[in-house]
């Protein structure tokens, strides 16, 4: 028995049948298919990294990278007390998207030094860490200043509504 018709037995007046709007109640059908989506999405990624690369293991590097950039997105929101909103994920996102970025641009540059210079991978990828740093940092703090409105956004066209942020 739900909340409403308790209610309505307990106060002894006519039940009326009443309805709920919107998708809302199609919300769970919706969810039961986000698993495999988010395999499907990874999947993609393989195919297209792999492609990229001509490697098999390449992508895998890559990817093994976002796991990691998720989990520690989850752990900051639970350390601050926040909650997982729309503006959470669509923060989730973007983080994820900066640390394939950022792996891609090493692994991208680690390996052409590898083939054109003869470098061992340890000091390929060293290498690519030194060299590749400006522009990743650049890149990143450009995204951040870009997600700062929304994040810090009170009024009216600044940001997004504080409904969306919190409910």
């Amino acid at each position: 028995m739900t909340a409403i018709e308790e209610g309505s037995a307990l106060s002894g007046f006519e039940q009326h049948p009443y309805d709920v709007p919107g998708s809302g109640p199609r919300v769970p059908q919706y969810l039961s298919n986000e698993l495999l989506l988010l395999v499907a999405a990874v999947l993609v990624m393989y195919i297209v990294l792999g492609v990229l690369y001509e490697s098999f293991i390449h992508p895998v590097t890559i990817l093994s990278t976002l796991p990691s950039a998720g989990i520690g997105a989850l752990l900051a929101l639970m350390l601050a007390g926040d909650d997982l909103t729309i503006i959470a994920l669509i923060g989730i996102i973007l983080l994820i998207g900066i640390v394939k970025k950022n792996a891609i641009l090493m692994i991208d540059f680690a390996i052409d030094a590898e083939r054109t210079q003869g470098l061992p991978p340890r000091e390929a990828i060293y290498q690519a860490c030194l060299l590749r740093f400006r522009p990743i940092l650049m890149t990143t703090v450009a995204a951040i200043f870009g997600a700062l409105p929304l994040m810090f956004g009170h009024r009216h066209g600044l940001g997004a509504a504080p409904s969306a942020r919190r409910e």
